[in-house]
């Protein structure tokens, strides 16, 4: 158990994933305007205090949703506290996912990983799932930080997203991160 929490940030450090200069550098509309569209069903997998969670509501519209999950419960209120009151929050599902599953079981379009999938112990078993809510053509963002994950193990990571019947559609330029753009085959 203590193993996972050193795996995963914790909440009391989720000021430090929204601040302006984050936003700055990783602004969520330049980063994913050009894979979010109205009406889609987005899921942001490890949301954290939903940095991007909030931008992907507004980008799906009222017609599309946003299912924000992460580990934690405390991450999940910093969301709800965020949103309380606003127009996202009818936009916004929020989920408790588990260790090893994630929970959703209905159909998305579009699946953000970002500084997630290094955290995952069972990769192969979290592409097995995305596979399967993900509807034909449906995305998936997945973006690893500079320093925690090496090349080679991006590029495994890109193996076993392969193995789950993902297939690399691009490899977006983000500032030195490691991203791909990957599509249900």
């Amino acid at each position: 158990m203590s193993n996972r929490n050193n795996r995963i940030c914790p909440v009391e450090r989720a000021g430090s994933l929204d601040t302006r200069i984050r936003r700055w550098t990783q602004n969520p509309q330049r980063i994913l305007g050009p894979y979010i569209e109205e009406g889609m069903t987005a899921l942001d997998i490890g949301c954290g205090p939903g940095f991007f969670s909030v931008d992907m509501a507004r980008m799906v519209g009222k017609s599309g949703r946003v299912i924000a999950s992460d580990l934690q419960e405390g991450m999940l209120q910093k969301v709800r506290d965020k949103i309380r009151g606003t127009e996202l929050e009818e936009r916004i599902t929020l989920l408790l996912c588990k260790e090893n599953k994630i929970g959703v079981s209905e159909q998305v379009d579009f699946v953000l990983l970002f500084y997630v999938v290094h955290e995952v112990p069972d990769k192969e078993s979290l592409f097995n799932e995305i596979t399967t809510i993900l509807r034909p053509n449906g995305q998936v963002f997945m973006v690893e930080p500079p320093f925690h994950v090496s090349k080679k193990a991006f590029e495994d990571t890109i193996k076993k997203a392969n193995d789950a019947g993902l297939t690399v559609v691009e490899r977006p330029r983000l500032f030195l991160n490691k991203a791909v753009l990957l599509k249900k085959s």
